[in-house]
């Protein structure tokens, strides 16, 4: 046979008729029986070769420990949330509804909305601009180890680090040592916020100023001005012995000073002793008719002159020379920056719990900003420069192309930390203090409390099932996402 394929050469794809024969008997037999049971390897074995019933022996010790120490603790806790505290008597939904009435618990659950609203987003944000600079910057790496690094501290630590930075004390505390040196800069500080005038002075008035002269002052008879209650090392230091003013017939003179010396003094009450120090930059007022006619500021040895208008004025320490001394933020107080009105429920952000927040947000951003890096490093830099070279600015790259590519890492981030936020504890037990812990409450706190320091039992496990509803639907999402992800 020939094919005309190959110009007449015998045929490589057809069988001899020998050749086919003996294929045939090879192939011949007897027929299979149709009554036989047949063997199903994949009844027997699994898809990796494995006998099931070995899969499943290996798989018992962990199906064990799943059941005892997550199902088990999940169905109890479920359980036992419908009973008293003492667990003897059925209760139904008493404890859910006090979970939703009572002020503490009402005050975690105020809290824990905004924990899981902002602390998330802002550490995903600030992770996405340090990840987008640091690409920009040649120190990026020594910068990303050092936003990185709070990582490695625990949660103890940090609560105790920031503890000391919001400490109301600017010696102790950095946050209001920066806050004060700020505020300092723009606005003068008193010397003398607890000086005032002896009972049986020429000057009086209320408690913190201001004080006036009891009766109307007169040219050429100088004026003394006696206050007590400065410490002696709190006196300014360019403060000078006091000394008499001297007289002035067509002007009013005088001295305010600190009329307190250890013994009896030379100069007695009222009366003007060498080893006594004048008030430098005590600002004096002469008041006539309910309006200041002239001013002046003392000395450092305490004296001072006003003019001729000053003539049968009385004369007036104003209140700022008495103000206390700038002190700083109470940041671990229970100011609230904005309340809203929702039916029976008020919805309220204070200040303790936005400054535990801030060491969240420290702690936590460098860990969004390492996963958010390595989703940048995987986008191909072609669609960028594509983008750069159609005319978009750096702007609109990183709006347009950047962040949409990013939203699967961003996703993670996110839902990541959302569920980290719903179990906080160590920050706010640790930060903040017995007096504002009410304030900073939230449910992961306030189940311990529940069920250690009250012994209430069966509110702590309605605390417990609460979270856990709280963090199915963050969990449903997530692995629906990742579903959605496998599927491309």
């Amino acid at each position: 046979m020939t094919s005309a394929a190959d110009g007449g050469g015998p045929d490589r794809t057809a069988k001899s008729p020998e050749r086919q024969g003996d294929l045939a008997g090879r192939s011949s037999g007897p027929a299979p029986d149709p009554t036989a049971p047949r063997r199903n390897p994949s009844r027997f074995k699994s898809v990796t070769g494995t006998r099931r019933t070995v899969a499943f022996l290996f798989l018992l010790p962990a199906l064990v420990l799943l059941g005892a120490l997550v199902v088990y603790p999940i169905g109890y806790s479920i359980v036992r949330s419908f009973f008293d505290a003492s667990g003897g008597s059925f209760i139904g939904f008493d404890n859910y509804e006090t979970l939703f009435t009572r002020a503490d618990t009402k005050a975690a659950i105020n809290n824990n909305i905004f924990w899981v609203v902002l602390a998330p987003t802002v550490a995903t944000a600030l992770g996405l601009i340090f990840a987008v600079l640091t690409e920009r910057i040649r120190w990026g790496t020594a910068f990303k180890l050092v936003v990185f690094m709070p990582m490695a501290i625990s949660m103890l630590a940090a609560g105790i680090i920031f503890r000391l930075v919001y400490d109301q004390d600017p010696e102790k505390g950095a946050a209001n040592a920066v806050w004060v040196g700020i505020h300092d800069t723009f606005v003068d500080s008193s010397a003398f916020p607890k000086a005032h005038p002896r009972p049986n002075g020429e000057l009086a008035g209320k408690s913190g100023g201001p004080y006036l002269t009891k009766e109307p002052v007169k040219a050429g008879q100088p004026v003394k001005l006696a206050l007590v209650g400065v410490a002696a090392d709190q006196m300014p230091k360019d403060a000078k012995p006091a000394k008499a003013a001297p007289t002035s017939s067509g002007e009013i003179t005088g001295t305010v000073w600190q009329d307190f010396t250890l013994g009896k003094g030379a100069g007695g009450v009222n009366g003007i002793d060498a080893t006594e120090l004048g008030y430098p930059g005590m600002k004096i007022e002469a008041v006539k008719g309910g309006k200041v006619v002239a001013s002046t500021t003392a000395a450092a040895d305490g004296t001072f002159t006003l003019p001729a208008e000053a003539d049968g004025a009385k004369l007036r320490l104003p209140q700022s020379n008495f103000a206390e001394a700038y002190n700083g933020v109470d940041w671990l107080g229970d100011k609230k920056f904005f309340t809203i009105h929702l039916g029976g429920f008020d919805l309220y952000l204070n200040i303790v719990t936005t400054s535990i927040m801030v060491s969240y947000v420290w702690m936590w951003a460098g860990f969004a900003m390492v996963l958010i890096g390595a989703g940048l490093a995987s986008i191909p830099r072609e669609l960028l420069e594509a983008a750069r070279v159609d005319g978009a600015t750096e702007w609109q790259v990183f709006r347009r192309v950047t962040v949409p590519l990013l939203a699967p890492v961003l996703a993670v981030v996110l839902v990541t930390l959302m569920i980290n936020v719903l179990k906080i504890f160590d920050l706010i037990f640790i930060i903040a203090p017995g007096s504002s812990q009410d304030d900073a409450n939230v449910l992961a706190l306030q189940l311990y409390r529940s069920a250690f320091s009250e012994g209430n039992e069966g509110l702590a496990s309605a605390i417990a099932v609460l979270l856990l509803l709280l963090v199915i639907p963050v969990m449903w999402f997530n692995m629906r996402r990742l579903r959605r992800e496998a599927r491309r």
